[in-house]
């Protein structure tokens, strides 16, 4: 097993703090890059850095406002541009010209949009668990279309404040069912499973810097149900389908190979999400429901990555029974066996 190491590098747009995974090649390899999902930091990769072969150099990076990087305010009327041009900067300065991007969850958007801006930087792309192309919340159809022109349902606003509150609190209990810990145990990963490093996870999600210009962001009204519409800050709002849209990614060029790996019971990107303000208040938990229908998340995925395969790409999906949001956690053979076909291709 590789040692790991931490540290921050200096870029022309910030400092970000990098986890590697080093063995006495240290820089030799090819480069596979992991980013991590909304609130969380690089330690939920530490697993996996430790896990792949020599011939690779594994790095998992903390997004600005999450882990040791800096906590600069996300303008999110970029979309994920803040987060992917950070990255470019890192690999500028790390002298890594092509990598393989594996992102999960957020992490999967800010890849996808890295491979949308610099197609031939990228070697190979892993989606584990990711946000829709589409964004997240406030639309319908596979295509994505938009239930509300000012994005109505999705952004700063959506976040459970209760949450929000416990999160800027660092509170590392569970006594409540909405603490960062028992998030984790019942969103994160799939009950009554508990990650073997927990607490480390736990530490994780409290480095996320919360408030308008970070988690969850502003939002403002909306006349649409169910009242709330994104912002222009914070990370909740760069996730915002007015916002955040990757609907031509069968048109770049070159296509390096694609895989999608995702745990079949994942209750947050999921055609039914327990964190989707549509089907809630088709469940009644969320009132007065007007009929706006759910996100369907992964059916939208799986609409864009089709045009992907249909315009000359490969993509492989790999679904994992019994396992929630993080699967690379819970099934760490499973996804290890899938990346490193996809690393090899």
């Amino acid at each position: 097993m590789n040692t790991l190491r931490t540290r921050r590098v200096a870029t022309d747009r910030l400092t970000q703090q990098i986890t590697e995974a080093r063995t006495d090649g240290e820089g030799e390899g090819e480069a596979v890059v992991f980013v991590h999902g909304n609130v969380s930091s690089s330690a939920f990769w530490h697993t996996t850095l430790s896990g792949l072969p020599d011939r690779y150099r594994p790095i998992a990076v903390d997004l600005r406002g999450f882990g040791g990087t800096d906590p600069l305010p996300v303008d999110a009327t970029r979309g994920l541009r803040d987060y992917t041009d950070d990255l470019a900067a890192l690999l500028t300065a790390l002298r890594i010209d092509r990598a393989h991007l594996v992102g999960w969850s957020m992490g999967g958007g800010v890849v996808m949009q890295y491979l949308r801006d610099h197609p031939d930087r990228v070697r190979s792309l892993t989606l584990v668990n990711p946000v829709s192309p589409y964004g997240f919340g406030g639309t319908r159809g596979v295509d994505g279309t938009l239930n509300s022109a000012d994005g109505a349902g999705s952004g700063g606003g959506t976040a459970n404040p209760e949450f929000v509150r416990l999160l800027a609190r660092g509170d590392r209990g569970e006594d409540s069912a909405l603490s960062p810990r028992s998030v984790l145990a019942s969103c994160y990963v799939k009950p009554p499973l508990r990650p073997e490093h927990e607490d480390a996870y736990v530490e994780s999600m409290l480095t996320t810097r919360t408030g308008d210009d970070h988690y969850p962001g502003d939002s403002r009204t909306s006349a649409d149900w169910p009242g709330i519409a994104p912002g222009t800050r914070g990370v909740l709002n760069c996730l915002a389908p007015t916002h955040f849209r990757i609907d031509d990614l069968h048109l770049i060029d070159p296509k390096p190979p694609v895989l999608w790996i995702r745990g079949e019971d994942d209750v947050i990107v999921s055609d039914t999400s327990m964190f989707d303000l549509a089907h809630l208040g088709a469940t009644g938990v969320v009132p007065g429901w007007d009929g706006t229908p759910a996100q369907p998340m992964v059916a939208q995925t799986r609409h864009a990555l089709g045009r992907y395969a249909d315009s000359g790409g490969t993509v492989r999906e790999v679904a994992v029974a019994d396992a929630g949001h993080a699967v690379h956690l819970e099934r760490p053979g499973e996804f290890r066996e899938a990346l490193l076909e996809v690393l090899s291709a």
